[in-house]
Order: structure tokens, then C-alpha cells, then sequence
């Protein structure tokens, strides 16, 4: 039956596309490097990821989103918009009823397919990729250039931009350099290499992560863990308390670690540090208090 209705769409579609339906349109390149082209005053707008969720709210301009992926739960008003599927997981037939004319995709994570079939429907697809904090500003900008909001895009960049130069400022002033294993898997211990937001959040905080590599999330065992003597652990759970309290249990068996030692083992909230939205700089400055508490004391003197 399902079949049989999206294929009732794709017919409907075909005759009556959406991209085409009173709009006026304009061609973009998106950060694939695709040419896309796109209503020029988006209306119904699909965010197929939650760190897209994200960014279309923190430029004001969420009157235009129609529908979100599972998990899109910041700010909480988006938890109340339809759901589209999970964004590795995408619900096609859901996503055509909600009549968008524009879907916003990530690369790291929507599957190909599924982009290729909207577009082959009439529905443009502007997809997104980025990679590090220069990246993600830039994304916001660019999304913010789709639903007219360029001002307020800039300014968020502006913000951005002038915190992170502030972070920057502070580390310069200690070559104090704290060992972080940041731990985001529990059974088996997972961290976090050198091509993640994490690892580029560590270093601008003035740490080090101890899980540097070329393996995007490796795995570790106990020991591995307490050979590599890390002078803070910060975990990231989605079960917060009750996994923090066993986790942290577990660690403090070891009382020669220096992070035991020293009470700093930390759970923080995982999406301020793995989605690639403006709060990744909320990541940043908390990272800059766990690490450098020092340095904030310092500044606050100074205010």
C-alpha cells in the first residue's frame, strides 16, 4: 500500500512538480558542490538533520519548518513539528506529504539515495557538509542566504567568530596543556581522533586529546584508558545521571589516575560538542572552563 501511495506522488508530481509551483527560483551551488536549483522565498522548508533543526531556529526563521528528522529536540518547540524518519533513515512518503519546497540535507549522514529520489520528484535538495567550526559558521550563513535571513546569519557568524577569538585570547596566555580522554561510548569505551569537532574543540580549549589519530572514533580498553594517565575524563551520555554516577564509580577504582586524583571527571551534554550548529561554541567556552578554570578566574578578575 505504501508503495502504491508514493507512487501516487511521484504521478502527481511529475505533472505538478513541486519546484515549479508558483515559485520563483534561483540556482545555487551548494557545499557539495551541486547545482541546485532552489525557490528564491522558501515556505516549507525540511530540515533532514537535527543540527539543521537547529541552525533554521537559531536564525528566527522556523514559521518556515514543515518537518524534522527524530532527535531534532533543541529548542524544544522542535520537538513538536512532524517527523520525517531518523536523518540516516529518511521517510520518503512522509516527507512528500508535507509538500516541501526545499529539503536542507548533511552529508555526513543522509543517504544519497534518498536525496537523489526527492529531487527526482521535484523537490530541491541543497545539502550541506561541514567539517570543522569555520565550516558550520559558514553553513549558517549559507542557510541563512536560502531563507532570507542573511542578516541574522551574519551576526550569529559575527558572534561566533568574536567568542572563539576570545577563547583563542585567553589560551594564549598558558602553554599549560591538560591531557583530555573525552569519552562518548560507554561498553566499549569510545573517543574521540583528529578529524572530529570534538578533537578541534580540545585543542582551542588549550587541551590535548589523548585519542589523537587517524580513527575518527577508536575504541579503548580500561587500561589503555588508565596507561594514558589523562588529567580530566569528560563523559557525554544521553542517559545522563545514572550512567554518569557508574561510569564515574568505575574510574574512581583507579585513584592514582590523575583525573581521580583531582575529581575532574565530568558529564556534559554531547550535543553542545558533536552537532555542527552555532552552539558547538557553547562547546567551546565550556571546554575552556573544565580545562583552563584558571584562565576564567583570571579574566573575571580583570571584568
Amino acid at each position: 500500500m505504501k508503495i502504491l501511495v508514493f507512487c501516487g506522488f511521484i504521478f502527481f508530481l511529475a505533472i505538478f512538480p513541486l519546484s515549479g509551483a508558483g515559485f520563483e527560483l534561483k540556482t545555487v551551488i551548494d557545499q557539495v558542490s551541486r547545482q541546485v536549483v532552489v525557490p528564491a522565498a522558501p515556505q516549507r522548508v525540511i530540515a533532514l538533520a537535527p543540527s539543521i533543526t537547529e541552525i533554521i531556529f537559531a536564525l528566527e526563521q522556523e514559521n518556515r519548518l514543515k518537518g524534522v528528522t527524530a532527535y531534532s529536540d533543541f529548542p524544544k518547540k522542535a520537538l513538536k513539528l512532524p517527523k520525517v524518519g531518523s536523518y540516516v533513515y529518511l521517510d520518503l512518503e512522509r516527507i512528500v506529504s508535507l509538500k516541501p519546497d526545499l529539503c536542507i540535507a548533511i552529508k555526513d549522514g543522509n543517504p544519497k539515495e534518498a536525496v537523489d529520489k526527492l529531487e527526482s520528484i521535484g523537490i530541491p535538495v541543497y545539502a550541506v557538509n561541514p567539517k570543522n567550526i569555520e565550516t558550520v559558521i559558514n553553513t549558517v550563513v549559507e542557510i541563512g542566504g536560502l531563507l532570507n535571513a542573511s542578516k541574522k546569519a551574519d551576526a550569529l557568524a559575527k558572534n561566533m567568530r568574536h567568542r572563539i577569538k576570545r577563547v583563542e585570547a585567553l589560551i594564549a596566555k598558558t602553554d599549560l596543556r591538560p591531557g583530555i580522554f573525552f569519552q562518548i561510548g560507554i561498553a566499549p569505551i569510545v573517543s574521540v581522533g583528529t578529524d572530529t569537532f570534538i578533537h578541534e574543540l580540545i585543542i582551542k580549549a588549550g587541551g590535548r586529546n589523548l585519542a589523537e589519530g587517524p580513527v575518527s572514533y577508536p575504541r579503548f580498553s580500561r587500561e589503555q584508558v588508565l596507561a594514558l594517565a589523562p588529567d580530566i575524563i569528560i563523559i557525554t551520555s544521553m542517559a545522563r545521571s545514572v550512567v554518569f554516577e557508574q561510569v564515574k564509580a568505575e574510574w574512581n577504582k583507579w585513584p592514582n589516575m590523575p583525573a581521580v586524583k583531582t575529581g575532574r571527571i565530568f558529564l556534559e551534554d554531547s550535543n553542545l560538542f558533536d552537532r555542527p550548529t552555532p552552539r558547538l561554541v557553547d562547546g567551546l567556552e565550556l571546554l575552556l572552563k573544565l580545562i583552563h578554570p584558571e584562565l576564567i578566574n583570571e579574566a573575571n578578575k580583570c571584568l
